[in-house]
């Protein structure tokens, strides 16, 4: 009789329970045993205690009013060009707070990217796989909260506010999910405790007793998950006076600007001081199918005093060598300006901005074409960008999971860190 496989074909016993964890529901959650490699940069980036925060423009910010202008071309439009603190570097009038720091500033004019819509391109750009494929990738934030995070710190490893990502954890797990708060950066009204220090005691004492029975003859990772979370919230609850920055807002609101996203601003500033790894706060409104400039014009009144104040901020407390700001949304603006004034969705050459954490400020890389229609040089893909950001983390844009048997990479393979921008 023919043998289905030769034995060398097969499983171990031992590869399978440790490359796949069954869950009640029947499904996989990945396996840690493929990324010992890089624990070594992973912990020496811990001890340097390495961050990182996302800006999100959610919509997509034009790339042709910000950061690739094309003055006196058909593509430019109405916004004009201003010199930075850097030779050769312009950006828009519209954001000269900007334009002074722009020595941190590395920025990526030849983003070309593949997923040209909002749901399918948040989640690409925030994972840097397509939304298509059956994996569930992990966010950034994720990922970075699994490498830099703090398993026993009160706070979370990955808070974000606004508009912002949809993908979570994915195959990392629960444990990584992002912890959101209000646009405002306050907290949800739950955190709150609904009686004396005494009940609330009384209260945990009893649901760790029932708990602590039922789990021994109910073994299953969706019972750890939910024990897991709710002995992270009650660490929470204990550590929320660090999401209070009533005090602060009231002298910095000034700097940062009395808005939503420049509270945000201030609140991952805090965070970041508090030891927390990643944070996104997200800017809304940028998707300007109609009065593009109208739109870009409102925003750049917010984002160019919240955005300067906390990187100045982080400066200035000695913060911004080891925290990685980016700057960046799913997709850019069309070069050609439709007949509502707008710009739609384009991502054949658009424009992300990186700054600290290692990253050599005060350059451009890549180029677009004279009308910003393609790229001219050094394209720039999803994949290219998270390893860059990943190297600059020090994590590595190549560590292995396992899904299942199936072998999952951080970054995709054909996708490399642009190396002239990390320190």
């Amino acid at each position: 009789m023919k043998k289905l496989c030769s034995p060398t074909e097969h499983i171990s016993r031992r590869a399978l329970l440790k490359g796949t964890l069954g869950t009640a529901a029947g499904a996989m959650v990945a396996n840690w045993g493929g990324v010992f490699a890089s624990r070594v940069v992973a912990a020496e980036a811990k001890k340097r205690g390495k961050k990182c925060i996302l800006l999100w423009m959610n919509g997509g910010a034009s790339q042709l009013d910000t950061f690739d202008m094309k003055p006196g071309r058909p593509t430019g439009g109405p916004f004009r060009p201003i010199a930075s603190k850097v030779t050769g570097i312009q950006m828009c009038e519209y954001l000269p707070k900007m334009a002074a720091i722009a020595d941190k500033l590395a920025i990526i004019r030849s983003m070309k990217t593949q997923s040209p819509d909002h749901p399918d391109g948040i989640y690409h750009m925030h994972t840097c796989y397509k939304m298509s494929e059956r994996t569930p990738h992990p966010e950034i934030g994720a990922m970075i909260a699994r490498y830099l995070g703090d398993p026993n710190s009160d706070l979370p490893s990955f808070v974000r506010m606004g508009p912002t990502g949809n993908a979570g954890s994915g195959y990392l797990g629960p444990q990584y999910e992002p912890f959101n708060i209000g646009r405002d950066g306050k907290m949800p009204n739950f955190t709150g405790t609904q009686g004396t220090p005494e009940a609330e005691t009384r209260r945990k004492e009893l649901l760790k007793f029932v708990e602590d029975e039922f789990v021994k003859e109910h073994h299953a990772q969706p019972f750890d998950s939910h024990r897991m979370a709710k002995q992270r919230a009650w660490r929470l609850v204990k550590a929320r006076e660090v999401f209070d920055i009533t005090k602060d807002w009231v002298t910095a609101k000034e700097r940062y600007g009395d808005t939503d996203f420049g509270r945000g601003c201030l609140m991952a500033r805090k965070l970041i001081e508090a030891g927390v790894p990643f944070v996104e706060v997200g800017h809304d409104n940028y998707d300007s199918h109609a009065d593009n400039f109208v739109c870009h014009k409102a925003n750049f009144s917010q984002l160019d005093p919240a955005w300067s104040s906390l990187l100045n901020d982080l400066a200035e407390r000695g913060l911004l060598e080891d925290t990685l700001v980016v700057w960046m949304g799913e997709v850019g603006r069309t070069p050609g300006i439709n007949n509502r004034a707008g710009r739609d969705h384009y991502i054949r050459s658009w424009s992300t901005v990186l700054a600290g954490g290692g990253i050599k400020g005060g350059q451009l890389y890549g180029e677009s074409d004279i009308d910003g229609k393609d790229v001219k040089s050094n394209p720039v893909t999803e994949g290219d960008l998270f390893a860059t950001i990943y190297k600059t983390l020090g994590i590595d844009p190549r560590v292995k999971h396992y899904v299942g048997v199936r072998p999952v990479w951080a970054t995709p393979e054909d996708s490399g860190p642009i190396e002239e921008l990390v320190g």
